[in-house]
């Protein structure tokens, strides 16, 4: 997450298939609840099981419809088989002048 600077990061299984998504907010929630150890919690228990996602042959503008629409950062790219293939930041976006 704070190594690409994006906020998030995929969970995938072992096809790379997109099982869920971890962000920074995830994190700060779960640093704010004793109740849970992250030394010993398991990532599913604190993931997004359900992200937002689009497709790889998507159109930018697509994106950041998408991203305001659910008043998100980021979305996960995905292929035709559900696979990620990479992430999109709206500050990618944002240099790329789509919005």
């Amino acid at each position: 997450m704070s190594r690409k600077r994006l906020g998030v990061t995929a969970v995938v299984d072992a096809d790379d298939r997109l099982l869920g998504l971890y962000t920074d907010g995830d994190l700060r929630r779960s640093l704010d609840d004793a109740a849970i150890d992250l030394r010993s919690t398991r990532i599913d228990a604190v993931m997004t099981r359900t992200p937002k996602s689009i497709g790889s042959d998507a159109l930018a503008v697509e994106a950041a419809q998408m991203m305001e629409a659910h008043k998100i950062n980021a979305l996960l790219v995905v292929d035709k088989d559900g696979r990620v293939v990479g992430a999109l930041n709206i500050h990618d976006l944002l240099r790329a002048r789509v919005v």
